[in-house]
């Protein structure tokens, strides 16, 4: 599996494992499944509000029903931090090619180019004869984009600028000072740059302790000499306030 390293901000290389093929590819299966799933059940359900198993008009509850399978990624990626539940299961996610969590627009845009990279349309018309045969090679649109990019990515990828990669190796970088942040995110703290790389990396160490075991004073502890050191005042817990020190810190970083 191919692995790239990106630049945090703050002279830190971060590597990141790109996701192998059949890793996305099984993903995609439970996620179809999982649709079909779904399917069913809506179907059962509208079915049961006609007045005859008969009756095949288009009414609003079937426009309901579909709007959940249309929607589907898009809605499981922007709730799921970039994954979906096979994306989960198969432990890959996605983030943008800078390292960070993708914007809303960027899910927006991979979601809209699925349509590309996977031409469900274009197999059913050539299988019924709808559209020339010399279409065929758009069935491996997104297959021969994958395999042609260095990042693997697919074409709904490299317009949103984001890639697929696998969380397992995220325990390489959770020991480091970077942290995801948007793009638009904007800066609460912004003297936090006071700080030094070594002192946000302690923070991060303490906020990963400290979730394992919640209740530990040391969290408290830390986040009272910041406030004091730095001069701030405000009304988050130590957990949020120490949280958002760290996004601050990555995005001033990139600045």
């Amino acid at each position: 599996m191919p692995v790239t390293k990106l630049h945090t901000g703050f002279n830190i290389e971060v590597e990141f494992t790109i996701s192998a093929f059949h890793k996305r590819l099984l993903a995609w299966f439970i996620d179809l499944v999982v649709i079909l799933i779904y399917s069913w059940l809506a179907n059962k359900f509208v079915n049961s509000f006609k007045s005859s198993p008969f009756d095949t008009s288009l009414g609003w509850l079937d426009i309901l029903a579909w709007i959940p399978i249309l929607l589907y990624f898009l809605i499981a990626e922007v709730t799921m931090n970039g994954q979906s539940p096979g994306k989960r299961i198969l432990r890959i996610k996605v983030i943008t090619a800078t390292g960070g969590q993708p914007t809303l627009s960027q899910y927006l845009i991979r979601w809209l180019f699925r349509s590309v990279d996977f031409p469900l349309m274009v197999f059913v018309s050539l299988i019924y004869s709808i559209w020339p045969w010399y279409l065929f090679p758009l069935l491996f649109t997104g297959l021969i984009s994958f395999i042609l990019t260095p990042l693997s990515q697919r074409i709904g990828d490299l317009l949103a600028g984001t890639i697929v990669i696998d969380t397992n190796t995220e325990s390489a970088w959770q020991h480091t000072v970077f942290t995801e942040v948007e793009d638009s995110y904007q800066a609460v703290f912004p003297n936090v740059m006071k700080l030094s790389d070594r002192d946000m990396n302690t923070i991060k160490q303490v906020l990963l302790y400290t979730r394992k075991r919640p209740g530990d004073p040391v969290l408290e502890r830390v986040a009272d000499k910041i406030k004091m050191a730095l001069k701030i005042e405000t009304d988050l817990s130590a957990e949020d306030f120490l949280e958002t020190l760290l996004k601050d810190y990555n995005y001033l970083s990139r600045k």
